[in-house]
């Protein structure tokens, strides 16, 4: 399988949570973020000021926040083949996971929602 190399060359905020997103062969998206606003990375984005501190990152040609938060800008491309709709369900499996709960001492720095959901789909004997 390939991967689709593509390059975000430019973006505007055009609605809560909505993006246009030009690439650069010219083609052009726009994407309603709303949905798929769970996890550890991408819940903090429901502040709808922090979702709009969004910017194009000039290294990786994608669309990054201050918290780390990405996309591919493949993904990006391909959201209404079905990259986005599969984001959004694993969105809410991202909720299933605590993702509104309070770190324990010592999470900090650690992904727990992440963590959570991977050791419920590969349990580490104890």
């Amino acid at each position: 399988m390939t991967h689709l190399m593509i390059d975000v060359v430019d973006f505007a905020i055009v609605g809560p949570y909505t993006l246009r997103i030009i690439f650069d062969d010219g083609a052009k998206r726009t994407i309603n973020f709303a949905p798929m606003l769970s996890g550890h990375y991408y819940a903090p984005l429901r502040n709808l000021d922090f979702f709009n501190q969004v910017r194009l990152d000039p290294e990786v040609h994608t669309l990054v926040w201050p918290n780390g938060a990405d996309f591919d800008p493949a993904t990006l491309y391909n959201w209404d083949q079905g990259d986005g709709a599969e984001l959004t369900q694993r969105a809410t499996h991202w909720r299933k996971f605590g993702e509104d709960r309070a770190p324990a001492d010592g999470e900090i720095g650690r992904r727990p929602i992440f963590d959570e959901f991977a050791a419920s789909c590969y349990p580490v004997p104890a």
